[in-house]
């Protein structure tokens, strides 16, 4: 299918590795021109490296920087100032009790994964509607749906995200910009890895362990490929997807147990 935004521009936040790459490269073989962002240089100069190989009739800049951060934002938007895409995504704050958190380790989370979101649409959105075209995709969590316990700091900054969304999507939809919300489950990630290599240390397990129980409990019987997840932000940013706007799309497997 030719989802009709070849020669577009697009702003993928945190993509040299996981979902964010996959959705770069999803973009990139629609012939999305892509300005890709991630804190560790070295590896965000590989991650655009293999999209210039891949796809060479796309132009593939990198911005290394901090995106939650003002300096960050303004670095990435020096390099795609009126961009028609827009991906947000960032790291999650890190797992906890409640009782330990502070102001600052609240403050945190709100601006990673809430306020940087809503300033990068801020910064972007009236030129998209300008243009009579925009989509922005927010890569959230599916604790958004289902609330993790040990994730408070995400589930409150991310549902305030979606809250924010709900309303805007509807002004904006208008205008032929759209501003959806992507949540993805357990996909086959680095971070996936990480925590359960964590979970496994503390609990005297393998980390090979850990995983396999994660997919025996999964409907599907396994973790996402990020691939997948990709392949359904790309969709989302299509020309023909005008009409999807204030959605908030759950990839988990089936893990998620409610009807609606």
């Amino acid at each position: 299918m030719d989802l009709g935004i070849k020669g577009r521009r697009a702003l993928v936040c945190a993509s040299s590795k996981g979902l964010g790459r996959a959705c770069a490269e999803a973009l990139a073989a629609e012939g999305v021109h892509v300005t890709m962002t991630a804190r560790g240089a070295d590896a965000l100069a590989t991650a655009a490296a293999a999209l210039r190989k891949a796809y060479p009739d796309v132009e593939v800049l990198e911005v290394a920087g901090d995106i939650t951060t003002r300096e960050g934002r303004a670095a990435a938007l020096q390099a795609c100032p009126e961009p028609d895409i827009l991906i947000n995504n960032a790291g999650g704050p890190p797992p906890g009790n409640f009782r330990d958190w502070t102001r600052d380790d609240w403050i945190k989370a709100l601006d990673a994964n809430m306020l940087t979101p809503i300033e990068l649409i801020k910064a972007t959105v009236d030129k998209m509607i300008e243009r009579k075209f925009g989509r922005i995709v927010n890569i959230t969590s599916a604790a958004v749906k289902a609330p993790i316990d040990v994730l408070g700091l995400s589930n409150g900054a991310r549902t305030g995200l979606t809250g924010f969304v709900a309303g805007l999507s509807r002004k904006t939809v208008r205008h032929n910009v759209t501003i959806n919300a992507l949540l993805p489950g357990p996909f086959d990630t680095d971070r996936l890895r990480g925590v359960a290599a964590g979970q496994a240390k503390a609990s005297g397990t393998t980390p090979e362990q850990i995983l396999q129980a994660r997919m025996n409990e999964n409907p599907a019987g396994r973790f996402g490929d990020p691939e997948e997840f990709g392949l359904a932000c790309a969709f989302l940013c299509g020309a023909r997807s005008g009409y999807i706007t204030g959605q908030n799309i759950l990839l988990d497997g089936g893990a998620f147990p409610g009807t609606l």
